[in-house]
C-alpha cells in the first residue's frame, strides 16, 4: 500500500512550519465527498500532475479511518490504521460544518486541519508554527507564489514564465489560480521597487 512514507516531508523540529508537512483539510475532504458514510478511497497529494504521496481512508458518520504506511527516523516501515472522530455542527440554512477531533493522546481539539507524521494530529500537538509568522511581506509573497506555481505544475520562481493549464485542471480553477499568481507577482514587483528605494 502506498502512503505518506514515500513523500512525507514533515520532520518535526523547533523550526518546522505547517507548510513543511502534508495535511488533511476537512473542508477539502467534505467538498470531494470523502466524508460521506461508506466512502472508501484514496486521498492524494499532488505536485502538478504528479502524485507525490497518498493515504487511504474509510468514512463513517462520526469518524474517518486513516490507513497508511509510515517510515520513522529508524527507517523501518510501519502500517498505521486508526479512526479520527468527526464532529458536525449546524450552520445557517440547514447546512452543517465538519471538524476533526485531534486523535493525539490527551488533546481532543476541534480543528480544520491535521498534519502528518507518525500520526495525523493538530499543529499544536506537532508544535508547528505558521510559516507566515516567520517571514516578511516579501518572503511571504514569494512563498505563496511558489505554492501556486507548484499546484499549477509550473517551474518554481516568479522570474520564470507562466506555464499552461494542466490538462486535468478545470478552466475556471486555472483562471482563478493564475489571476492570484499575477496579483502576487505585481505585489512582489512593488515591494522590490520599494526595497531599493526607487519610489517612496
Amino acid at each position: 500500500m502506498g502512503g505518506l512514507g514515500s513523500g512525507n516531508r514533515c520532520r518535526h523540529s523547533a523550526r518546522t512550519t505547517t507548510d513543511g508537512c502534508r495535511n488533511l483539510d476537512i473542508r477539502q475532504l467534505a467538498r470531494a465527498g470523502a466524508l460521506k458514510p461508506g466512502y472508501v478511497g484514496w486521498w492524494n497529494w499532488m505536485r502538478g500532475a504528479e502524485t507525490v504521496a497518498s493515504i487511504q481512508m474509510r468514512a463513517e458518520h462520526d469518524y474517518v479511518v486513516l490507513m497508511y504506511r509510515y517510515r520513522p527516523r529508524d527507517g523501518q516501515w510501519k502500517d498505521e490504521q486508526y479512526p479520527v472522530r468527526i464532529e458536525r455542527t449546524p450552520c445557517n440554512f440547514g447546512a452543517e460544518r465538519c471538524w476533526f477531533i485531534c486523535p493525539a493522546a490527551a488533546c481532543g481539539r476541534r480543528v480544520d486541519i491535521l498534519y502528518g507524521g507518525g500520526i495525523f494530529a493538530c499543529r499544536h500537538c506537532h508544535r508547528l508554527a505558521y510559516a507566515s509568522t516567520r517571514e516578511g511581506e516579501h518572503s511571504r509573497a514569494i512563498r505563496q507564489a511558489d505554492r501556486l506555481r507548484a499546484r499549477l505544475g509550473w517551474q518554481l520562481g516568479v522570474m520564470n514564465e507562466a506555464g499552461a493549464k494542466p490538462k486535468w485542471m478545470r478552466r475556471r480553477t486555472f483562471e482563478r489560480l493564475a489571476a492570484r499568481h499575477e496579483e502576487l507577482v505585481t505585489r512582489l514587483m512593488r515591494l522590490t521597487i520599494m526595497r531599493f528605494g526607487l519610489i517612496d
